[in-house]
């Protein structure tokens, strides 16, 4: 099966590895965020950084959210620096898909001896 999009997912956890090698775990998320937004713009990605979004109920505006990184208007990608990636996380971005009118995301964790990155596909029912 061919992945979605796998070219400029593959781009974003090449920068993520870049940045995680450099860097190493024990660092608080902004820092990778920063980092990892100059290595994808350093590639020629479009990047948006801590993008705000309008959360709505019943077409109602009830507050905003911002999103740690959107590349090329397509990727929402969310940072962490944490244990472990739980099923919690992966609702979030899910959530985040939705709201903003996307489907693919990636969960980076940098707080591993490796970067760990997760795929997350919204499907709209």
């Amino acid at each position: 099966m061919e992945l979605p999009h796998k070219e400029l997912t593959g781009e974003i956890i090449g920068a993520g590895i870049e940045v995680h090698t450099d860097l190493g775990p024990g660092f608080i998320e902004s820092f990778y965020e920063n980092a990892l937004v100059k290595e994808l713009r350093d590639r020629g990605l479009k990047v948006s950084q801590q993008v705000e979004l309008p959360v709505k109920y019943k077409g109602i505006e009830i507050g905003r959210h911002r999103l740690d990184l959107l590349v090329e208007d397509t990727i929402i990608v969310e940072l962490k620096a944490i244990k472990e990636i739980e099923d919690i996380h992966f609702a979030i971005v899910k959530s985040y898909l939705k709201a903003f009118g996307k489907n693919h995301g990636l969960i980076l964790n940098f707080a591993k001896v490796k970067l760990e990155a997760k795929r997350v596909i919204y499907k709209p029912s």
